[in-house]
């Protein structure tokens, strides 16, 4: 689908991170875990980048989470940085097949930008009477508020900026339905993924979105 989508909100959800809320236009149908691409034109030049979902649904509304490094910023993260109620952006999508399905148990492991696909996976799945078990790494977390209501509501959370080899092998069980989600640069995925074996959960089952 392509449309211009209307935001509805943004906000900040951590250091440098803002969670940018849209109108879902008519028709948009989207998983947590998939993606879209945001693009505009700044200074009569194209820009685009994909983000991916952090809204448990899209019924009515859909979010992303952006991150912001002010000192490395280009055009278009400013851009969005300055987005507010009733500006217009163009959105495609959405985009992704790794992407929650209704499992039974979701384990998801984020670096960085990947909270914002964790805290949705995590939302959709207790919403729909499911378990769920974050692990997040970073050294300066974003979505604070959400991880702790995830706890509140029953979901094992994880919050570190250090190992996290202990914290998979807690959270993979090898129950039947369980899947294994990951979201982050490839540094992390890489260290998901060395985790994830050392838990002797399943890799080649493992939904993976490298952010590169």
């Amino acid at each position: 689908m392509d449309a211009t989508v209307t935001v509805t909100a943004a906000e900040s959800v951590g250091s440098d991170t803002i969670a940018i809320e849209f109108d879902a236009p008519d028709g948009f149908a989207a998983e947590p875990g998939q993606f879209v691409k945001l693009s505009a034109t700044i200074d009569g030049e194209g820009y685009a980048r994909f983000y991916t979902l952090s809204s448990p649904t899209v019924e009515d509304t859909f979010e992303v989470t952006v991150g912001i490094d002010d000192e490395e910023a280009g055009p278009f993260s400013k851009f969005l940085a300055d987005l507010g109620g009733g500006d217009e952006v163009e959105m495609s999508g959405p985009y992704g097949s790794d992407h929650y399905e209704g499992e039974s148990r979701v384990v998801v492991l984020a670096g960085g930008p990947g909270v914002g696909p964790a805290v949705a996976i995590a939302e959709r799945a207790l919403d729909d009477g499911n378990e769920a078990a974050v692990v997040y790494k970073d050294d300066d977390p974003a979505h604070e508020e959400r991880l702790s209501a995830l706890e509140d509501d029953g979901a094992t959370v994880v919050v570190t900026d250090g190992d996290i080899t202990d914290a998979v092998a807690d959270a993979v069980t090898g129950a039947e339905g369980e899947q294994v989600f990951v979201y982050g640069f490839a540094a992390f995925v890489d260290e998901a993924v060395e985790a994830i074996e050392d838990a002797d959960g399943d890799v080649d089952g493992a939904k993976i979105e490298n952010f590169g």
